[in-house]
């Protein structure tokens, strides 16, 4: 473990002050390595108080995958970065590298975040960026419906974090008091001569921590955070950790659709007016039931329609 690692390690798990003497005693370094692990730790974003006898751990929301990994997804497969383009594009090269999944990437800011058929994702730094790869190996029938897993893994996880209640907008996005705080986007890749779905990903967008008056012109009235006062009751970590366990637990439990009647629950368009553009043409009419394998069933009027998530988008909500 590196002097920096020891030092966080014994400010963190004491709380207590500890000067600079005490901390190089028990690591068996010299004060001035101390003084550096220090900056270092300050660089990263940890919180180190500076008091005239010593130095004092804060809380601190800083990514660490020893926080995140768990059984289903252990910290080494794990990959933490500062900046990236899209975490969704980090996670397809590592599948043409053959990354062993499942691997989750997670990065503190994107500089070209997108969500479905293309639309640029606001990505203030200190936020949730994640994508996970997995490798299912299987049909594109057997495939069990990720985005809703994923959907169903996020909502309660949040639910439990801020005791509050989110909503999911048909078919990927969280809701919380009426605005966006989620987005999530899957992809998967197929191998044509085993007729195999080799590769899935499930990238997702959350907004975490976002003051109203930061966000881009006009967004602000359709979008929000968690904790828009800035100030957290959780760490990303925390959060982190409580979707992926609850997205591996739902998995686990299938073939039992239970996260259905969950996900229907917390729709917030079933019984409601909705128009949406299908193959070019506009139609409108009532949002009547979510099917077993996620369609939005609408009734139109010149029928039913059978809504899947790759032909359209809604439009309006009413």
């Amino acid at each position: 473990m590196s002097t920096k690692q020891q030092v966080l390690t014994l400010l963190r798990h004491s709380g207590a002050i500890f000067s600079g003497e005490k901390l190089a005693q028990e690591i068996g370094v010299s004060r001035t390595a101390i003084w550096k692990a220090v900056r270092e730790l300050e660089k990263m974003g940890y919180i180190i108080q500076r008091h005239a006898n010593g130095y004092q751990y804060l809380p601190s929301d800083v990514l660490e995958n020893t926080a995140i990994g768990q059984t289903h997804l252990p910290s080494e497969h794990i990959f933490l970065m500062d900046e990236t383009e899209s975490t969704m594009k980090v996670a397809k090269l590592a599948a043409l590298n053959q990354q062993e999944a499942p691997a989750l990437y997670i990065a503190e800011t994107q500089t070209g975040g997108h969500g479905r058929f293309g639309r640029p994702f606001f990505s203030p730094k200190g936020q949730i960026y994640m994508s996970l790869l997995l490798n299912p190996n299987q049909s594109f029938e057997e495939l069990p419906q990720y985005t809703l897993l994923a959907a169903v893994a996020v909502s309660l996880a949040i639910d439990e974090v801020t005791g509050r209640k989110t909503d999911i907008k048909w078919v990927n996005d969280i809701y919380l008091d009426g605005k966006k705080i989620c987005g999530i986007l899957s992809e998967a890749t197929s191998d044509f001569e085993a007729g195999r779905i080799s590769h899935v990903i499930l990238g997702m967008g959350i907004n975490f921590s976002i003051p109203p008056e930061t966000f881009p012109d006009g967004l602000e009235k359709k979008a929000s955070s968690l904790f828009p006062d800035g100030k957290p009751t959780v760490s990303r970590n925390q959060l982190i950790q409580l979707i992926w366990q609850n997205f591996f637990e739902l998995l686990d439990g299938l073939p039992d659709n239970s996260y259905l009647k969950v996900y229907r629950e917390k729709s917030f368009v079933l019984g409601k007016t909705v128009s949406f553009v299908q193959q070019g043409v506009t139609y409108s009419g009532i949002a009547k039931e979510i099917s077993d394998t996620g369609e939005l069933l609408v009734e139109t009027s010149i029928g039913l329609k059978n809504l899947s998530s790759g032909e359209i988008s809604l439009q309006t909500i009413g």
